[in-house]
């Protein structure tokens, strides 16, 4: 499983007081596409900009998907770019790949024959590595879980990921996400008195 499989299957069941976004959660899964490609060394930073390596043999589809998406013309792209332009409903194609996989499932609300369906977790070996890695707490698991609000951010004195590019790639993430809520209060500010303008006698 790559990181972006287990971080989705945590994102579907968090806590009860928090919920994620779709685009929150899509700009994060970009972000761990990123790292996992740092990491089979398909590409490197320089600076933060993302050069492409080779093209290793990935198992994962997904992931594969993301290496061919590289930009591989200097000056190559800059890793807040990435994640806006790989992220774009990132979160609906690890949901559909999940569902094919047999890794997610579709539930029922309440007891009625006639619920809403909902998606669920099931119990698969996938399942439980995601939720092993969860519960030691990896550095980077747990940093984009808390990029996107299924946890609480890490404190200083936790210890991070012990590499640069991936410490820098988990700063581009948060700094993202947070740009997409400025986006959305502002929308709903907007939208807010603009439906005020229509209530003035």
């Amino acid at each position: 499983m790559s990181t972006a499989k287990d971080l989705f299957i945590i994102a579907m069941d968090p806590p009860p007081d928090r919920s994620v976004g779709q685009g929150d959660l899509s700009l994060a899964l970009a972000g761990a596409e990123l790292i996992d490609l740092l990491d089979a060394q398909a590409a490197v930073l320089d600076g933060d900009r993302i050069v492409p390596g080779g093209l290793p043999g990935l198992d994962d589809e997904l992931l594969a998907e993301a290496s061919s998406a590289l930009t591989r013309q200097a000056p190559y792209e800059r890793v807040e770019d990435w994640l806006w332009r790989r992220g774009r409903d990132l979160s609906t194609s690890y949901q559909a790949a999940l569902e094919e996989a047999g890794q997610l499932t579709r539930g029922r609300r309440g007891l009625l024959p006639f619920g809403t369906d909902r998606l669920e977790v099931a119990d698969t070996p996938a399942h439980r590595q995601a939720l092993s890695r969860w519960e030691s707490d990896e550095p980077v698991l747990a940093s984009l879980a808390a990029a996107v609000g299924v946890r609480e951010p890490r404190s200083d004195d936790e210890p991070g990921p012990d590499d640069e590019a991936v410490t820098t790639v988990l700063a581009v993430v948060g700094d993202a996400v947070m740009e997409l809520e400025a986006v959305r209060q502002r929308r709903s500010i907007e939208n807010a008195a603009f439906a005020n303008v229509w209530r003035v006698p």
